[in-house]
């Protein structure tokens, strides 16, 4: 047998020399420093769980309901058990497979014309040569099919099975530190909307009192009409801003309700403040912490032993498949009135060794090999998307904290001169429409402080989120794929 079989296993030698090129490796370059600034006299803020560091209540709260309750968290779960199956499923495959088969069968049999019995003498039963009356058959078979694996099939598949099942825990986490990011971004928006809701309403009140004061000036000679007519215009433009900041705080409250999973609860059970707060500092991290930091990039390189370890099946099914059958059977039938039991019980070595189809093998095996370049381009853009993400956002960060203290500064500015304007009408020096002037001057300028601080804020979450912050980056992807 030996000799009858050696041909067939040089099938496969000779077929592996169309096999393709290995998978390259990614072709990474990491940057010796972000070209950003980052504050080193300022303790980091923890990048697993930043959203602590803001020191908000209602932040924590939300983002604690979110990871529960909100759909993204739910399906990313969902999705995740749907990976561990899969990984299941695709191991047992390679193990025994068999099944249990049993039959039972009731016949009737009505004799027309046949035979007479032979009697044999007194004492001894008649013998019929015809099964008339009622007769049973009974069987049980036990079938099993084990491939013995030569050529590491099991193993390959286990190393594509633990990757798969690695990339879906790191996408499961890639939809956490979103959904987190989200919570975050939307409360602070939420929070903008409502702080320049009321400034709008503020500066509506002033430019009311300026338009009846014009009113009052042109019906009594001391102005013309038109002037009271642009600053009637004037209010009513600022009441109409008003309007449109209720309705757009109203749907960012609702999204922000959905995000974490209770969008059909009342808008009453989520306020949002018309405050806005200091963030905190950025961790200084250096760029080869990506690599390890954020889940994107991680699943991006364990789509690559996933694409190369689906090569490596394709490249195995050119060899040949040894299948081991042993099975058992228990069989009951009639015989001549009586009943025969028999217990069978064999054992077989199958043999597959593909050779029509080899043509559409390396086809598949050359398909394979484009799709793991395609994996390693991917992992490559993941990175530059990385380095490029995290540098645009503390470069932005920076840039947004700049733009609060020159504010900050002119904020200061503008409340002195509105200060100053209220004492003057105060003494009779100024009349009410300098005064009400500087003080829409003021809080322009306080609108635009607000709008830079809740900027800063929405950008500080866009950085942790682009540092990999929100989750505990570690070997358990790995290592729980293993098991």
């Amino acid at each position: 047998m030996r000799h009858r079989l050696t041909p067939l296993m040089l099938l496969p030698l000779l077929a592996g020399c169309a096999l393709g090129p290995p998978v390259p490796k990614p072709d990474v370059h990491t940057p010796v420093a972000f070209e950003a600034p980052t504050d080193v006299t300022k303790p980091g803020a923890p990048l697993d769980h930043w959203w602590t560091a803001y020191n908000d209540p209602q932040l924590e709260s939300l983002i604690a309901q979110a990871l529960t309750t909100a759909p993204d968290a739910r399906t990313a779960y969902e999705k995740l058990q749907d990976a561990l199956a899969v990984r299941a499923g695709a191991l047992d495959s390679y193990n025994p497979q068999g099944s249990l088969q049993g039959s039972a069968t009731d016949t009737y049999t009505n004799v027309i014309q046949g035979p007479a019995p032979i009697v044999l003498g007194p004492g001894f039963p008649p013998i019929s040569f015809t099964n008339a009356g009622s007769t049973q058959d009974y069987g049980v078979n036990f079938n099993v099919s084990w491939e013995i694996d030569i050529f590491g099939r099991k193993r390959a598949a286990r190393g594509k099975a633990n990757a798969d099942l690695a990339a879906a825990r790191l996408d499961d986490e890639a939809t956490i530190t979103e959904l987190e990011a989200s919570v975050a971004d939307q409360l602070f928006q939420a929070r903008g909307l409502a702080i320049q809701l009321d400034d709008a309403r503020e500066a509506n009140k002033i430019d009311e009192q300026l338009a009846d004061i014009a009113r009052k000036k042109a019906d009594h000679g001391l102005g013309s009409s038109s002037d009271a007519d642009q600053a009637a215009a004037t209010a009513a433009q600022s009441a109409a801003e008003a309007v449109d900041l209720e309705g757009q705080l109203h749907a960012a409250r609702r999204t922000l309700l959905v995000l974490v999973g209770k969008g059909v609860d009342p808008l009453a059970t989520l306020p949002a403040d018309a405050e806005a707060g200091t963030p905190p500092a950025i961790p200084v991290t250096v760029p080869s912490d990506l690599l390890a930091r954020r889940p994107d990039v991680r699943e991006a390189a364990q789509q690559i032993r996933s694409a190369s370890g689906q090569l490596k099946l394709d490249e195995l099914a050119l060899f040949p498949k040894f299948t081991l059958t042993p099975g058992v059977g228990l069989t009951s039938e009639p015989l001549f009135g009586a009943s025969l039991t028999d217990d069978v019980w064999s054992i077989g070595v199958g043999l597959v060794q593909p050779v029509l189809d080899l043509p559409r093998l390396k086809t598949v095996i050359r398909s394979r090999g484009a799709q793991a370049d395609e994996a390693v381009i991917a992992y490559e853009k993941a990175v530059q998307t990385a380095y490029g993400e995290s540098e645009n956002a503390l470069v932005q960060l920076s840039a947004d904290e700049a733009r609060v203290r020159m504010l900050t500064t002119g904020e200061a500015q503008a409340r002195s001169a509105y200060d100053a304007a209220r004492k003057r009408y105060a003494y009779g020096i100024d009349d009410l429409t300098s005064t009400l002037s500087a003080e829409r001057t003021w809080r322009t300028t306080r609108t635009a402080l607000t709008a830079a601080e809740v900027q800063a804020l929405r950008r500080s979450v866009t950085a942790f989120k682009a540092l990999g912050g929100g989750w505990t980056p570690g070997p358990v992807p790995e290592q729980q794929a293993a098991r």
